[in-house]
């Protein structure tokens, strides 16, 4: 089995980033947004998945998949949503910072992002939580997110009885569930290109610039 894991290999078209490094110079976010609109054109499977990796104040790193809801091109921001009560939470309070990585392998391209975070006001979460599905509403009062449970069984029970709580159909949101923005420091866009010869292109915030005047500098990185 190692052997055959060894093996595994894709070699990556040659389409480079000239375009892009002529056209991004000074404006990372609105080259962010060209690449998900191409990833949402291709149909690449849920476009707005990203991993979230967050860690302890003494260093300690965890990661998962989350589901990007919101994307502020000025103020260089991205917005998730979460149970205020989860391992991911407990780590944002006490240590706000994380990375997010996007990946779409249709287009063979990556991008990382770097940043402080906040949470959302009351008002803005309660607003996207009332645009949810009825069920996503409901599982977000049914589940004690990154606590352990017996079996399904007793996640499915829990369900049921928050259906039935909420039987007449007005689901407020749960005060444990809300917002979060990562306000971005660095994003780092990545081109496969043939023989691991990546294109990598790195921009970072000036420090002095302001949220209404973003200065980026943009440096080329070696694969």
């Amino acid at each position: 089995m190692t052997d055959e894991v060894a093996k595994l290999r894709v070699q990556y078209s040659n389409t480079p980033l000239t375009e892009e490094e002529a056209r991004a110079a000074g404006s990372p976010m609105h080259l962010f947004q060209k690449w998900f609109d191409e990833a949402i054109r291709v149909k690449s499977y849920e476009p707005n998945a990203m991993t979230l990796a967050t860690a302890t104040p003494d260093g300690v790193p965890a990661a998962r998949m989350v589901l990007l809801k919101g994307l502020d091109l000025e103020r260089a921001t991205f917005t998730w949503y979460t149970n205020y009560e989860s391992r991911k939470a407990q780590e944002l309070d006490r240590n706000p910072r994380a990375a997010l990585v996007f990946w779409w392998p249709e287009l063979e391209r990556s991008v990382r992002v770097e940043g402080s975070v906040e949470r959302l006001s009351t008002a803005d979460s309660d607003a996207y939580f009332a645009s949810r599905p009825l069920g996503s509403r409901l599982g977000a009062w049914a589940s004690a997110q990154s606590r352990p449970i017996t079996s399904r069984e007793a996640l499915e029970r829990q369900a049921a009885q928050v259906e039935e709580r909420f039987a007449n159909g007005e689901v407020p949101r749960p005060p444990h569930w809300g917002g979060y923005r990562l306000h971005a420091l660095r994003l780092e866009f990545w081109k496969g290109r043939a023989n691991r010869l990546h294109d990598r292109l790195l921009f970072e915030r000036d420090s002095k610039s302001s949220d209404h005047d973003m200065q980026w500098r943009m440096t080329r990185l070696q694969p």
